[in-house]
């Protein structure tokens, strides 16, 4: 209409229309704004208030248009579009009422709505960062804290861990130094006992860690009272100890004490190239040197408890020993000395009999009669071979028992193989035939007595484990620098149950009243007096083999 047509010439959007909401006039900014117009209503429905301070049943109801409409007084809003493209725009809205016409202005604001909105923008993120900068303060504050928390629970739980899992003091220094010096940094771990104002360094991980083991090392005066009153020590140092060298420059030292009742035991020292505050890891090590206290307190009593017990154990055991040695001479001096009484009586009436022996030998060569000379000739044949076998027993007997034997010397253990079977012929000759398998020996030096010994227990139980008529084997040999004698019997054998208490003294398998069972216990310890080895090989109910080994120099 033309009469609107001067609306052309303002710079704000207008639209003219009636109170039906018809479109009577729509000016050359309105159309540049709102290109993408192409109806009243759509348009409407596109304009919002900026902010709507209270609720409605029906948005539609709150629309700006609608609103200007239900008024009968000038209106104005600050108002916003959202264009086809998604751009927003800011008008600040004013509605005129002429007549029967309304006119609507709408002008742009949009520059300055995004002036305000970037300058409260900056404010918001300045506040923002300044919000952020304490945030991450705190957090670094409470990253510090937990990665402290973190580093203690894990030295705590790992050190924890490791004095669980061992009652070694060695274990447990070795293990603490090693931990400490990989979480803390440090390139060089030790501790060190004390002892008098003194320490000696006992174990050591890192760099050049030989180099320090059992040497003595002191402080100064400020820092050993430190330690005597139980602070840790930390602070950059050109040395790590009175008596070292100096560093180039200075190095990070950590002095701990580790105490157990108020008793200092020693100290771990730790050495860092790194420059570091270490208020926040004082109280991690020095509950981590309670722990390391306590524990190589327990571990150092149980290692004199085991010390203490072995000490026993090896001196019950030469107690034993000893008691089984004295049985032994006691009861060969009583056999020597009863021997010997044996053998003097026997040789004193003997003698005379020998003597008779000799001189009828004579008197029968004068003997004229061819039939009695024969029958006195086979008599004194036999009454010589009988002197000869009881001068020879005699003889073996004194053999045996040697008392007078007490020190090395030179055997052939065929021989002393062979005297023996010759005492324990009354046990042999009804029971078992004896093979023997002899090799070509040579003489060792020995106690030809305690072998003797150990070869008539082994013999005579051989013997007694026969049943009825059995084969005794006696094989001789020498292998690997060592004299082999295997005795081996087809009797009875041992059970399995018993293989392993033979050689200990008071076992026997025999009846109540047979066996003593200290045979085979003083076998074993004559055996061992020769630095040799007696094992037992059976199978019961199939026969027995013991086999001695004797170095043969």
């Amino acid at each position: 209409m033309e009469k609107f047509c001067f609306f052309n010439k303002i710079k704000e959007a207008v639209i003219i229309t009636n109170q039906e909401k018809e479109v009577l006039f729509i000016n050359n900014t309105f159309k540049r704004l709102f290109d993408d117009y192409k109806d009243f209503k759509r348009f409407s429905h596109k304009l919002n208030f900026d902010f709507i301070p209270f609720e409605a049943e029906n948005a539609l109801d709150f629309l700006p248009i609608n609103q200007l409409y239900t008024t009968f007084e000038n209106f104005s809003a600050l108002v916003s579009y959202q264009k086809s493209n998604g751009d927003l725009l800011y008008f600040d809205l004013y509605a005129y009422r002429r007549n029967k016409y309304i006119v609507i202005i709408f002008s742009d604001v949009t520059p300055q709505m995004e002036l305000d909105f970037l300058k409260e923008n900056k404010k918001n993120l300045e506040k923002a960062y300044n919000d952020t900068v304490n945030e991450v303060e705190k957090l670094r504050k409470t990253s510090r804290s937990n990665q402290t928390q973190a580093v203690k629970m894990t030295l705590i739980n790992k050190i924890s861990n490791i004095i669980r899992e061992s009652i070694d003091s060695k274990n447990i220094l070795n293990s603490a130094l090693k931990e400490l010096a990989t979480v803390l940094g440090a390139f060089r771990a030790y501790y060190a006992s004390y002892n008098e104002k003194c320490f000696k360094i006992e174990f050591a991980y890192g760099k050049d860690k030989k180099k320090f083991i059992d040497k003595s090392i002191t402080f100064k005066d400020n820092e050993l009272t430190d330690l005597q009153n139980k602070k840790t020590v930390s602070s950059m140092s050109l040395k790590e100890f009175n008596e070292a060298e100096l560093f180039d420059t200075p190095l990070m030292r950590v002095i701990l004490p580790i105490y157990h009742l108020n008793v200092l035991l020693g100290v771990i020292i730790l050495i860092s190239y790194q420059k570091r505050d270490m208020t926040d890891e004082i109280d991690i090590l020095e509950s981590i040197s309670a722990q390391i206290g306590n524990a190589v307190a327990q571990a150092k009593l149980y290692e004199d408890n085991v010390k203490t017990v072995a000490e026993l154990q090896k001196t019950l055991k030469e107690l034993k020993d000893t008691q089984l040695q004295l049985i032994n001479s006691e009861k060969m001096a009583s056999l020597g000395q009863l021997i010997a009484g044996i053998a003097h009586e026997i040789n004193t009436p003997f003698a005379s009999v020998k003597s008779n022996n000799a001189i009828m030998s004579k008197l029968i060569q004068k003997i004229d009669n061819t039939e009695l000379k024969e029958m006195f000739t086979e008599i004194n044949s036999i009454d010589n071979e009988a002197v000869q076998r009881v001068t020879g027993l005699v003889e073996s007997l004194k053999k045996f028992v040697r008392l007078d034997e007490a020190e090395l010397q030179e055997a052939d253990i065929n021989k002393e193989l062979d005297l023996t079977l010759t005492l324990i012929r009354h046990e042999t000759k009804n029971k078992a035939k004896i093979i023997k398998n002899y090799a070509n020996l040579p003489m060792i030096k020995c106690y030809p007595n305690m072998l003797n010994q150990v070869f008539m227990n082994i013999l005579v139980n051989a013997c007694h484990a026969i049943e009825e008529k059995g084969i005794i084997e006696i094989t001789t040999g020498v292998e690997n620098n060592n004299l082999i004698v295997s005795i081996k019997d087809n009797g009875k054998g041992i059970k399995k149950e018993d293989l392993d208490k033979i050689f200990t003294a008071g076992f026997t398998t025999k009846a109540s009243g047979i066996g003593t069972g200290l045979g085979l216990a003083i076998a074993q310890k004559n055996i061992d007096k020769h630095h040799g080895e007696i094992h037992v090989q059976s199978e019961f109910g199939h026969g027995t083999n013991f086999v001695i080994s004797i170095p043969i120099s």
